[in-house]
C-alpha cells in the first residue's frame, strides 16, 4: 500500500508538466503572425495533443515519442512555426527509459520530415528557407542535449539501484554471518552438556535393567528429556544454519509431545476436533511451542496429577487449549516467566491471541487462537 501514494504523485506531476508544455505550445501558436487559413483549429488541437500526450510519457515513452513527433509535424505542415518542445520531452523520457536506440531514429525522421513539412506550405518556399524554418523548430543542440539529460538520470539512477541492491546483499550476508555465530555458539556450549547429561541417563538405565533393577520413572523421563533436547538443538541449529528448511516440529509431532509427557508420570490426553486445513509453516511451528511450553510449564511447576491439549481446527482460526488440575487458584496471581512471556510474543507475531491464567475450578489454563488464513 505504501507504494500507492508515489504513484499517485508521480501522475500528478506529469499531468502537470504535460498541461503546462500544452499551454506553452498553444499560447506560442496563438501569438504566431501568419495568414489565417481553413486549417488553423487543426494546428491548435496538434499543438494541444503533442502537449497533453506527454502525461503518458513514464508509462509509455515510445508511444509518447510517437505522438509528439507527428503532431509537430503536422502542426508545421500547417503553417504554424512552433517549436517541437513536446517531442523533445519525449526524447528526454525515451533516453532515460533505456530506450537509445528507437529514439535515435525517432530523431532523424523528424530531423528529415520537418523541412517536408515546410515544403507542404501552400505558400513559396525555396529549400533553404524550409531548411532554416525546420532548423527554428528542432535544434540538433536541443536533441542532444534532451537526450544526454535522460542518459544521464537513467545512470544515476542505474546507480543507485545497484548501491541498494549492494545495501541489501551487505545486510543479508552480515545476517548470515551473524546466524552462523550463534549456531557455533549454541553448538559449542550446549551440545556438550546436553550430550552428557544424556550419556549419564542412558547409561544408569542400562546399568539399572542389567542389575534387574526397576527403572525410576524419573530417571527414563530425564533420558528422554536428554534426546528430545539433543534433537531439539539439532533442529535449532540446522535452522540457524539453513533457515528455509522446513520447520522441525509442528502438529504432528503433538502426540509425540503428549506421550513423553505421560512418561513423566502426568495423565496427559490429546483431543483433536475438526478438520485440519492447509496451516502455514509459522502457525505449525507456534502451535508446536505453545503446547510444549505448557506441559514443560506444568511438569515444573503445577504440581498437577492431569493435563489435557485440545486442538479445535476452525474455519480460519486455530484454537489451542491446555488446561492442568495443578496448585493454581483464581486467588493466585500467575507470575508470567520467560516462557509464558516467549509464547505471547510467538502467538502476538502472528496475529493471534492469547490467554494464561488459572482456573475458576483450580489449576492453570493456557488458551490460544492463531489466524490460519495464508496471509498470516
Amino acid at each position: 500500500m505504501s507504494t500507492g501514494r508515489p504513484a499517485v504523485r508521480g501522475g500528478v506531476r506529469d499531468w502537470a508538466v504535460a498541461v503546462c508544455v500544452a499551454a506553452v505550445l498553444l499560447i506560442a501558436g496563438l501569438s504566431e503572425d501568419h495568414p489565417a487559413t481553413n486549417t488553423d483549429l487543426l494546428g491548435y488541437a496538434l499543438l494541444v495533443a503533442g502537449g497533453l500526450a506527454l502525461a503518458a510519457r513514464r508509462r509509455a515513452p515510445v508511444p509518447v515519442l510517437a505522438v509528439t513527433g507527428l503532431c509537430a509535424v503536422g502542426y508545421q505542415a500547417v503553417g504554424f512555426d512552433v517549436p517541437a518542445v513536446a517531442f523533445l520531452f519525449a526524447v528526454y523520457a525515451a533516453v532515460r527509459a533505456g530506450h537509445r536506440v528507437v529514439t535515435v531514429v525517432a530523431a532523424v525522421l523528424m530531423l528529415a520530415a520537418l523541412p517536408l513539412a515546410a515544403l507542404a506550405l501552400p505558400q513559396e518556399m525555396s529549400v533553404t528557407e524550409a531548411l532554416a524554418r525546420a532548423r527554428g523548430a528542432l535544434e540538433l543542440a536541443w536533441l542532444v542535449a534532451a537526450g544526454a539529460a535522460g542518459e544521464a538520470l537513467r545512470q544515476a539512477e542505474r546507480r543507485a539501484d545497484e548501491a541498494e541492491r549492494t545495501r541489501e546483499e551487505t545486510a543479508r550476508r552480515r545476517a548470515d554471518e551473524e546466524r552462523l555465530h550463534i549456531a557455533r555458539e549454541l553448538h559449542d556450549s550446549l551440545t556438550h552438556q546436553i550430550s552428557i547429561i544424556k550419556v549419564q541417563a542412558e547409561v544408569a538405565v542400562h546399568l539399572a535393567r542389567k542389575r534387574g533393577e526397576q527403572v525410576p520413572e524419573a530417571l527414563l523421563a530425564i533420558r528422554e528429556a536428554g534426546r528430545e533436547a539433543t534433537r531439539e538443538l539439532r533442529a535449532t541449529l540446522e535452522t540457524l544454519r539453513d533457515d528455509g528448511r522446513a520447520p522441525p516440529h509442528g502438529l504432528d509431532q503433538l502426540p509425540d509431545l503428549v506421550q513423553r509427557a505421560r512418561m513423566t508420570g502426568l495423565d496427559a490426553t490429546l483431543t483433536i476436533e475438526g478438520q485440519r486445513p492447509e496451516v502455514p509453516a509459522a502457525v505449525d511451528r507456534t502451535a508446536y511451542r505453545i503446547v510444549q511450553e505448557s506441559l514443560t510449564n506444568i511438569a515444573r511447576h503445577a504440581a498437577a496429577a492431569s493435563a489435557s491439549v485440545r486442538i479445535d481446527y476452525r474455519p480460519d482460526t486455530l484454537a489451542i487449549r491446555v488446561d492442568d488440575d495443578g496448585s493454581a487458584t483464581p486467588d493466585t496471581a500467575p507470575m508470567p516467566g520467560v516462557g509464558l512471556l516467549g509464547m505471547r510474543e510467538r502467538v502476538t507475531a502472528l496475529g493471534g491471541r492469547l490467554r494464561a491464567e488459572p482456573r475458576d475450578e483450580g489449576g492453570f489454563s493456557v488458551h490460544a487462537e492463531l489466524p490460519v488464513s495464508r496471509t498470516a
